[in-house]
């Protein structure tokens, strides 16, 4: 006896509905309704955190924040101000990837970073 592969495409027939086509015992379920405006950790902004430390010089903080950010000199020195004087400083917010990925990048200069939910 041959058996035929049978497809049913669930978007030709009313939403949250299966069909049960395999078997006509089965029942007919209604599918979960999603929520679609359930915040995702993807959607919460990350912020990256430059910490204030005693062996960085402040023109290198200003320059490792050009080079990673490209943040004009202007903006770059007064975060290095607030690392310098409040002790840290927000730099960037956005994305968890890049969040990690400019942490990295921070710390591979030697300046003391984190990252944490906004």
């Amino acid at each position: 006896m041959n058996q035929v592969e049978r497809r049913i495409d669930i978007r030709d027939r009313w939403p949250g509905q299966f069909l049960a086509a395999a078997n006509p015992e089965t029942e007919v379920l209604d599918a979960p309704i999603a929520d679609t405006e359930t915040v995702t950790e993807q959607d919460t902004p990350w912020n990256v955190i430059v910490f204030n430390d005693p062996v960085n010089l402040m023109p290198y903080v200003t320059m490792v924040l050009q080079k990673v950010f490209g943040y004009s000199e202007a903006k770059a020195t007064q975060m290095m101000l607030d690392v310098h004087q409040k002790g840290k400083c927000v730099v960037w917010s956005g994305e968890r990837e890049k969040a990690e990925f400019y942490v990295q990048q921070l710390q591979g200069y030697q300046l003391q970073a984190t990252m944490k939910k906004a």
